[in-house]
């Protein structure tokens, strides 16, 4: 398997829903008692930390790559894990942005949030204010949820002619596909990533749809793709990787078609396709 030592990949829906169902059970219910920054500086990835201490974690919510926090004051605390981000219980060495204490638990009463690249946040907000992060704000359907259905993710693919790659990624469409599982899904469905959305023939929408839906419910068993910094809030690695059939392989045999598959550029991101199985439709 040809990774690049030092590829980096945002945590998609798979990866966050991990992390949700590990803080779950830690967190909810309990009070925070003191927020603090460490080598951070209030800005809008952390904005509003104070507003936290004193209320109550009523649940563990997930929209898309996003962590939502209701809390007992009418309040929020959202977490988003960037490129680099870990939510842990043990002390990191280094790269500690913030610190909460907790009322008292028999695993641990401080939370940590490592980032090494600084791409994450974790900031309060009003319960529902998303107008701050415009791509929460304008997120598509949860692709777990009944609402992901054929005639919706037709309707909203009709609405772009914009990459179905870029489009997916928008998260616009439907919500937490990235990079990663973008490209499976199109590999999956012989879809070439720079088809516009629009273009996207009828008949391969319901796969497509069945390809998200069915990847990420896999990868959430085997708890996400760590192709770098990724780790559960135990600290263990997800073991997806090694069920990638296009992302990461560019430069093999397909393994559908063993046509060598390459790698491109869609969007500002790097993507992973087989020239011969997914085609792209003439115009």
């Amino acid at each position: 398997m040809r990774f690049t030592k030092g590829r980096l990949a945002i945590p998609e829906l798979p990866e966050v829903e991990t992390v949700r169902r590990e803080l779950e059970p830690w967190l909810k219910d309990r009070h925070i008692l003191g927020a603090e920054l460490i080598d951070a500086v209030p800005h809008v990835k952390y904005a509003n930390l104070p507003n936290c201490v004193g209320q109550r974690i009523e649940a563990v919510n997930r929209r898309g790559k996003f962590l939502l926090l209701p809390l007992d004051g009418g309040d929020e605390l959202i977490i988003h894990l960037g490129m680099t981000g870990i939510v842990t219980a043990k002390k990191p060495e280094k790269h500690i942005r913030v610190h909460l204490e907790l009322t008292d638990n028999d695993t641990s009463n401080h939370l940590y949030f490592q980032d090494t690249r600084r791409f994450g946040r974790f900031l309060v907000v009003k319960q529902g204010e998303y107008k701050s992060m415009p791509t929460l704000h304008a997120m598509g359907v949860e692709p777990l949820s009944d609402d992901f259905t054929d005639s919706v993710f037709k309707a909203v693919l009709q609405k772009s002619s914009t990459a179905i790659k870029t489009y997916l990624l928008s998260q616009k469409p439907v919500a937490g596909v990235g990079n990663i599982y973008a490209d499976e899904a199109l590999w999956q469905t012989k879809i070439h990533p720079l088809t516009p959305s629009n273009k996207v023939p009828a008949k391969k929408i319901p796969l497509l749809r069945e390809a998200i839906v069915d990847i990420l419910k896999k990868s959430i068993d085997a708890q996400g793709t760590t192709l770098n910094d990724y780790r559960t809030v135990n600290g263990e690695v997800g073991a997806y990787i090694s069920e990638l059939k296009a992302y990461g392989h560019a430069g093999e045999p397909c393994q559908r078609c063993g046509v060598i598959l390459e790698k491109s550029v869609v969007g500002g991101r790097g993507t992973h396709s087989c020239p011969y199985c997914q085609k792209l439709p003439k115009s």
